[in-house]
């Protein structure tokens, strides 16, 4: 009877790529491709998804545009009477309906993007292993942690609240907030509220939709670092970061 084989135990996490002194250049270059072949799957699936969320966001301010100007020739063609208000909630909550499975589309990208920065990162930082010489020649991070993360999507200094804010899913949440506030407003103004009470109830659910999806995006980001376990981690900032 023939004995099987005992299996080969694993290599260590931490065990540089070009640590295994029998490691032939042949072999060392194949591991070089493999890397190479992963990172660029990496870009192609990255570039994908930043295209298609950039034709969601369009379809969506497009669509936000075309509603107003409809509601407009809707007003004038009924004189803002009988079949005016159905058809302006009809129109506004198709409107809130899109720009709700925009927004958490647009919160999936920014995670998926975040995913492959970090995926590179690491692919970076075998890239290291192989040749430790070429680590000083890398603005991006080589270490996929969050410092590392921030490294990478900026190189040459730390940025703050302004990458938050001046961002496409900050600029949906502003949107939507206005699609919602409309919708809460003609809702209230249709069952008979007065102008006052329509624009305290669109204000009051505008400013509580950005609070919740403000508040949800940072919950996940801060929740995927509480679980996420580095390969490398960074050992502080870089030295053009430091004041």
């Amino acid at each position: 009877m023939i004995e099987a084989s005992p299996p080969v135990p694993p290599e260590p996490a931490d065990q540089p790529l070009s640590g295994d002194p029998s490691a032939t250049d042949a072999v060392l270059a194949r591991r070089a491709q493999i890397l190479a072949t992963e990172h660029w799957g990496l870009l192609a699936a990255r570039s994908t998804a930043q295209s298609e969320v950039l034709t969601r966001i369009t379809i969506f301010l497009t669509l936000v545009s075309a509603g107003l100007v409809t509601i407009g020739l809707l007003g004038q063609a009924s004189g803002f009477r009988d079949w005016f208000t159905p058809a302006v909630l009809g129109i506004l909550a198709f409107l809130c309906l899109i720009g709700f499975m925009t927004v958490v589309r647009v919160m999936n990208v920014g995670e998926e993007d975040m995913m492959y920065v970090v995926a590179m990162n690491r692919l970076r930082g075998a890239y290291v292993d192989l040749d430790p010489a070429i680590e000083r020649y890398f603005l991006a991070s080589v270490t996929d942690d969050e410092e590392g993360m921030m490294r990478t999507y900026s190189f040459l200094r730390r940025r703050g609240s302004s990458v938050f804010i001046g961002s496409s899913v900050m600029l949906l949440f502003v949107v939507d907030a206005c699609v919602f506030g409309f919708f809460t407003g003609a809702v209230v103004a249709a069952l008979g509220g007065s102008i006052g009470w329509a624009v305290i109830a669109g204000v009051v659910i505008g400013l509580g939709l950005i609070a919740g999806l403000g508040w949800y995006a940072l919950a996940t980001f801060a929740g995927t670092w509480r679980r996420y376990i580095p390969l490398r981690a960074s050992t502080g900032p870089p030295a053009f970061w430091r004041p």
